[in-house]
């Protein structure tokens, strides 16, 4: 698959009523394996994207995808490497920008950045500080996929989702997991309900992975709204969480999980990165 990494849906059947049900006051934790021990964490990786107005990111952390195929999802938009579609605002911030425009036998552009064959790691703590978009059709996500991906090809190389969201639910944010025999739309998975009236495109929301040997626990500004562990997977599937994954951040157009844009959708729309950190566990 290599280049073609492919984003495979994480909840085609879920409806809004659904998305609502995993608020942060009633977090998900089975009734199995506890793993409570006190970690310390230290800080291993980061990227604050401090430079000049219109500059690239760091090509020592990220590389880009480049294509426009769909990346397995029927996604619309040609992901490109055009400082027009992901660049450094000059005030400490990436910006990924979708924008309507007919490119390459597409009918818009983005940008999908990834740390494969810069940075990977097994367990920790994963964090961006992240400003959405909004609008009917509009899919950005902040996830980690398997560095053995090439070789053992998807799901078995493992996908964790440590935030997707639909833009026509701006209150409302969605973390998954992906491995053998729970993947596609059927995957782990668990929502996030933003409290009050406003959405995640309105000001800058911290969004958090803890790894553990056995477990996965996502937050959303220090909620944690569901965790995961290894004694929770049914007896015919596999724990693939235990090798090291690669960090990706990107803003889709349409696909499966979302569905197309329309009339109400504004362009161009534009998920900003505050900050990614990354911590490892003692």
């Amino acid at each position: 698959m290599n280049a073609r990494l492919t984003h495979f849906i994480t909840g085609l059947a879920m409806v809004p009523a659904l998305l609502l049900a995993g608020c942060a006051s009633e977090p998900f934790v089975p009734d199995s394996e506890q793993d409570d021990t006190p970690i310390t964490y230290t800080l291993v990786w980061a990227d604050e994207f401090t430079g000049d107005e219109g500059q690239l990111p760091s090509d020592a952390n990220w590389a880009f995808d480049v294509g426009g195929h769909g990346w397995g999802n029927d996604q619309l938009e040609y992901n490109t490497n055009r400082s027009a579609n992901a660049s450094l605002d000059g005030q400490g911030h990436l910006r990924i920008v979708a924008r309507q425009e007919e490119y390459l036998g597409n009918d818009y552009t983005s940008a999908r950045i990834k740390t494969q064959g810069k940075f990977t790691q097994t367990y920790g703590k994963f964090e961006a500080r992240l400003q959405l978009p909004v609008g009917q059709g509009m899919w950005p996500a902040f996830w980690l996929l398997g560095n053995d991906i090439s070789t053992l090809g998807w799901p078995t190389c493992g996908e964790i989702d440590i935030m997707e969201y639909r833009g026509q639910y701006p209150s409302v944010v969605n973390g998954a997991a992906h491995g053998p025999g729970y993947s596609g739309a059927t995957p782990w998975h668990g929502s996030y309900q933003l409290p009050g009236a406003d959405g995640f495109d309105d000001g800058f929301h911290l969004f958090t992975l803890e790894w553990r040997t056995n477990s996965l626990t996502w937050m959303v500004d220090g909620q944690t709204y569901m965790t995961r562990r290894i004694g929770d997977l049914p007896s015919y599937t596999e724990w693939v969480f235990d090798h090291p994954f690669f960090i990706i951040l990107n803003l889709a157009v349409g696909g499966n999980y979302v569905g197309s844009p329309d009339a109400t959708t504004q362009f161009p729309q534009t998920m900003l990165v505050d900050y990614v950190r990354v911590y490892r566990g003692s």
